[in-house]
């Protein structure tokens, strides 16, 4: 690597690392008030209905995921590219097409799943129950699918602060207080899917606002020859389109084969461990919402040298952070699921164990991913989709009614190991980048001393929320101190705490 992509890596791990500081904060706040919600639902209603809410999710996300075409994800790979190239009115066409498209999609979608809702119900899983919660859900896509195209805007021209305030925290406290005001004036159970539809509106109108105000260029004059910005456009989106709706398949297929051949109740069970397991996605998006449009500007450059080396280093952080949160949930899973959803839900226990492992195998293959969407390997991530979906589904088909949701779990954690392995290959293929330093075999080895350390002090401590915050911050210290001791920071990692040090240390020296 020269000097001159030595000094662009550099300036763009120092951004990363600012963004995430940000990103962190607004990641912790979604986290507590997304389980939050959770816990209210769970408690408050109980199993079954906490299942409703997943099976809707489930279902809205595949229409939405058939009406977004692929289009929010074009945006966020072409506005920086054409930003890169200093094309305003590319930007601009792409962001007004998309726009009334995706309200013509997400007005068709809606209407086609408000009339489907009790059909759904009926025939695919057997609970009236459902069709209400269907009928309000679908009512969401139109506002849904617009909002999702100004936060990709947001996004795409690097506005960090506004995009994680909006995405990250206002959407979710505004769904626990909206869930509990529906809950004091009695509505009963339909709190639950009202909540999400006025979240839905109310993010749609602050997104909106956010968008014309922050990022006025979007609203200049567009030029009458497009053709072929709109040909680009739709021949990266119409992949991802589908990439996008057997990637949400593949996100809830367990929960549908266990809705189908279960029932609601252990959905809801399922549906405990689920998000607890995707803790291990936290690291990739503290830094993701930055790296993508920064490699994609780079890589429009050809910048490949700043590219490998972003990859590598985003990668080593997210491995040191993803293992004390897979060790925590690996040695206490029962005491996660009890603390946050009660006892009710401890049927999930094993199966959390599994799909944390499958998990934490694929956090590592997420920046391989980005890489090859960076490329325009849209149609080969769609081929991806479909077949690890397919190995899942005949898994989940085979394993949930032998094994029920433990059967699931397994299912989706090989599903996520396959996966991960085939996203690290072709990124080596087709761009030649293996995201991956010689010093991460040896992170891991180090990580079994706090592990051993924690299971010796479990025989000896009764576990409840407070015991469980010492062992972590007990667990991160020890291992913290390892990796600095034995040498597994590198100049890249010194360089940034430095400019943490400093920026700390000069902040405080001003008041």
């Amino acid at each position: 690597m020269n000097r001159s992509e030595k000094k662009t890596l550099d300036t763009s791990l120092k951004l990363i690392v600012k963004s995430s500081i940000i990103v962190f904060f607004g990641v912790v706040l979604s986290k507590i008030f997304t389980y939050v919600y959770r816990i209210i639902v769970a408690r408050y209603f109980g199993a079954e209905v906490y299942g409703l809410l997943s099976l809707s999710l489930m279902v809205v996300g595949w229409f939405g995921a058939i009406a977004t075409m692929g289009l929010t994800q074009g945006m966020l790979r072409f506005t920086p590219l054409y930003r890169g190239q200093n094309r305003p009115e590319k930007i601009r066409y792409i962001f007004k097409f998309s726009s009334y498209f995706l309200i013509f999609t997400g007005i068709t979608s809606s209407v086609i799943l408000f009339f489907l809702a009790e059909p759904i119900s009926l025939t695919l899983f057997h609970n009236p129950s459902l069709t209400i919660f269907l009928k309000i859900f679908s009512l969401m896509i139109p506002f849904s699918l617009l909002s999702n195209i100004f936060l990709s805007t947001i996004q795409a021209f690097e506005k960090v602060a506004w995009y994680s305030f909006l995405q990250n925290i206002f959407q979710n406290i505004f769904k626990v207080i909206a869930v509990l005001a529906l809950i004091f004036l009695g509505i009963g159970s339909t709190s639950v899917p009202l909540s999400y539809l006025l979240t839905i509106i109310t993010l749609f109108i602050f997104s909106y606002f956010v968008c014309v105000k922050q990022i006025p260029v979007i609203l200049g004059k567009i030029p009458d020859n497009n053709v072929r910005t709109k040909k680009d456009l739709i021949s990266y989106s119409w992949p991802v389109m589908f990439y996008s709706i057997i990637s949400s398949v593949y996100l809830w297929i367990d929960t549908l084969f266990i809705g189908i051949f279960q029932d609601a109740t252990w959905v809801g069970f399922y549906n405990a461990a689920m998000p607890i397991a995707f803790l291990l996605t936290f690291a990739p998006q503290l830094f993701f919402q930055m790296f993508f449009p920064i490699i994609t500007k780079e890589y429009g450059k050809r910048e490949t040298g700043v590219v490998k080396g972003l990859s590598k280093q985003v990668n080593k952080w997210i491995l040191i952070l993803n293992i004390p949160i897979f060790s925590i949930i690996i040695l206490f899973p029962g005491a996660l699921i009890n603390i946050l959803f009660g006892p009710e839900f401890l049927p999930a226990e094993n199966a959390l164990r599994i799909l944390s492992l499958g998990l934490l195998v694929y956090s590592m293959s997420t920046i391989s991913n980005n890489l090859l969407s960076m490329a325009g390997k849209s149609r080969l991530l769609l081929i991806n989709t479909i077949i690890t979906g397919a190995i899942n589904t005949i898994l989940n088909i085979i394993l949930i009614p032998k094994y029920g949701i433990t059967g699931a779990a397994v299912a989706t954690s090989i599903t996520y190991v396959f996966l991960g392995i085939l996203l690290i290959s072709e990124a080596k293929h087709y761009i030649k980048i293996i995201p991956i330093k010689r010093s991460f075999p040896a992170i891991v080895i180090i990580s079994l001393i706090p592990i051993g350390l924690l299971l010796l002090a479990r025989s000896f401590v009764d576990i409840n929320v407070f015991s469980l915050l010492t062992l972590g911050i007990f667990f991160g210290l020890v291992y913290l101190f390892l990796i600095f001791i034995l040498g597994f920071l590198d100049g890249e990692d010194l360089m940034i705490l430095s400019a943490i040090k400093n920026k700390i240390f000069n902040k405080l020296g001003q008041h």
